[in-house]
């Protein structure tokens, strides 16, 4: 058993076609794809809150906006 061609990828594909509607591919894509993207994230761990470069600085600052001086 070797690798698949493209006449099996076409078949595949129109057994795909066949089971869901060529109006539903789109969406099933599109949900791949964010699945896909959404795991990539979470193994990497880009997931993760990264501290801005203002938090600092907006912290140290009351409510009129002026610098509180800690």
């Amino acid at each position: 058993m070797g690798p698949l061609g493209i006449p099996e990828l076409l078949i595949i594909l129109l057994v795909i076609m066949l089971i869901f509607g060529a109006k539903r591919l789109p969406e099933i894509g599109s949900s791949l794809g964010k699945g896909i993207r959404t795991f990539k994230s979470s193994v990497t761990g880009e997931d993760e809150e990264k501290p801005s470069v203002g938090t600092e600085t907006a912290s140290k600052t009351d409510e009129d906006g002026r610098y509180s001086g800690f």
